[in-house]
């Protein structure tokens, strides 16, 4: 029998015994009162779309009831024309429709005030174009890739298993499946929640070698080729940092290293786990491009990149040096803007570290293009891009792909409570607690997954459509607008200088690229 028809049974049950209980006795009203809410809670145990009513039965009302009254407050001040609430609530409950397929639609208005300094918008076209049905994809691996990958243009960027519970791990990477998408594992190793959906995997290697970690917490390649080489693992990426903790490393406690954890990250259970602020793999440019090189032999010639938030400008020019020298390329770089996020983190790395995205992206797409090099490199973005818009506006910028943490996290259910580091996630997204791990249905939440991708493409193609390009490559900085001022609009072209192919070769660069050039060296970081 259904769920909604045992209700219905234990409802029509309960309403026969109050009618013939209350002329019998008072206490049959408190057993009435305890019946209804009986009824509510085997309903929220039972239902599998609200994460916070399967771990908080009746409770968990309380807090959709005080969001409705939050709603209600929000849109009377939009009303009267006061401050909203901040934008990442708009972007989680932007999100949340998507990913239920509901309300696609926005009326009455843009939600943005279009006057304020930083406000972006895309110029549309006259002769405007339908939406593309299909979504091109994004060929990733060079001429020295035996295997490149078809990509989607927007893909889950790096959580870790052991970040992320293992429902979580489960749920987004059937939504990959799914809808066709790639999942980066994080640092934290391929684990068997990775691997059981079948989604397309990008394998990223940080600090600690998880999954291919020798006794000494060094490179292992015998580890790493049997990873490397499944069928999940379409690329490998070497994070050098990343935009929530730029240049910090890190110790997973004993207390969190579980057995499937250990097993994910081929360490020890119980013990203390170190991940250095360095790689041990190599120290110099020349050196790391020599084990991109390894890498990508060791996997059967998959596509192999690095992930950074960029830092000194001069240092990852003396990575551009190398690949002129060596002629070891590698296949992709994604770029980690410094707002990136993260479940646990210092505030001092988190706030006042490491580059914004829009003037990483910018330089690292420009670098490659004075370098001569760009044609043979793909550049991923991410860092709160969780918009159709966001899409179109990083690549105008020079990605050619984006990554998206916050937005999926949002469409497994987070409500940012910020409880990441304590283990008492009340959506069972990032915890270990079994109980609230369960509360995660991982059906209904790959399902929303897959659909936040689908609808959040649909519109990256509507945007294009509308500004009258055929093609994703077609935006360009000259596209895209930024208001600077109430009376002052300059485009992308005009806030930053973009260079020509060979520009840095030939000593045509601006400063702010000819004086990193000068000091980057292929031998020295």
């Amino acid at each position: 029998m259904k769920k909604k028809n045992v209700l219905v049974v234990l409802l029509l049950l309960l309403v026969a015994i109050a009618v013939t209980g209350v002329f019998w006795h008072p206490l049959w009203w408190l057993l009435i009162v305890a019946g209804l809410f009986t009824l509510l809670a085997i309903h929220d145990l039972s239902q599998t779309q609200h994460t916070i009513l399967r771990n908080y039965p009746i409770f968990g009302h309380l807090r959709y009831a005080f969001e409705d009254i939050h709603t209600q407050i929000r849109q009377y001040f939009i009303e009267s024309d006061m401050e909203g609430l901040p934008f990442a609530r708009e972007q989680r409950e932007m999100v949340y429709e998507r990913a239920k397929n509901v309300s696609l639609m926005h009326p009455f208005g843009t939600i943005e005030d279009v006057y304020r300094t930083g406000y972006e918008w895309i110029n549309h076209s006259i002769t405007a174009l339908w939406p593309q049905k299909e979504e091109p994809r994004v060929k990733m691996g060079g001429s020295q890739c035996a295997k490149p990958y078809l990509a989607s243009h927007f893909n889950i960027s790096a959580m870790s298993f052991g970040s992320l519970s293992s429902n979580a791990i489960l749920a987004l990477n059937t939504g990959a499946k799914l809808g066709g998408f790639a999942h980066d594992t994080g640092e934290g190793g391929i684990s068997k929640y990775h691997l059981k959906p079948g989604g397309d995997l990008i394998w990223e290697l940080g600090t600690g070698y998880f999954g291919c970690r020798a006794r000494d917490g060094r490179f292992d390649p015998v580890p790493y080729r049997e990873h490397a080489t499944l069928d999940n693992v379409k690329m490998i990426a070497i994070k050098l940092s990343q935009g929530a903790k730029p240049g910090g490393g890190g110790i997973l406690p004993a207390a969190k290293v579980s057995r499937d954890i250990a097993e994910a990250r081929g360490v020890a259970q119980g013990r203390d786990v170190d991940s250095p602020p360095f790689h041990s793999a190599f120290s110099t440019p020349r050196q790391m491009l020599e084990w991109v090189q390894r890498l990508r032999e060791l996997s059967g010639g998959k596509p192999v990149g690095f992930k950074l938030c960029l830092g000194r400008p001069y240092q990852f020019m003396g990575i551009l040096k190398a690949m002129l020298e060596t002629r070891i390329l590698v296949d992709f770089i994604t770029v980690d803007g410094g707002e990136g996020g993260t479940g646990a983190a210092p505030q001092e790395l988190s706030d006042f570290m490491g580059t914004p995205l829009v003037d990483a992206l910018i330089f690292v797409h420009n670098a490659l293009v004075g370098a001569d090099l760009r044609k043979e490199i793909r550049v991923m973005a991410s860092g709160k891009i969780v918009s159709g818009f966001d899409v179109a506006a990083k690549i105008a910028m020079g990605a050619d792909l984006c990554n998206s943490a916050r937005g999926m996290m949002f469409a497994l259910g987070c409500i940012q409570a910020r409880r990441c580091h304590t283990n008492t996630c009340p959506t069972g997204v990032a915890t270990q607690d079994p109980w609230r791990v369960q509360g995660l249905v991982v059906k209904d939440k790959a399902e929303r997954v897959c659909n936040y991708h689908k609808n959040t493409i649909r519109y990256f193609m509507w945007v294009l459509a509308a500004a009258g390009l055929k093609d994703p490559g077609q935006l360009t900085p000259e596209l895209l607008n930024r208001r600077v001022s109430l009376t002052e609009i300059k485009t992308y072209r005009e806030l930053y200088p973009y260079l020509e192919p060979g520009d840095l070769l030939e000593g045509r660069a601006p400063e702010l690229y000819k004086k990193p050039w000068s000091l980057a060296s292929a031998a020295s970081f």
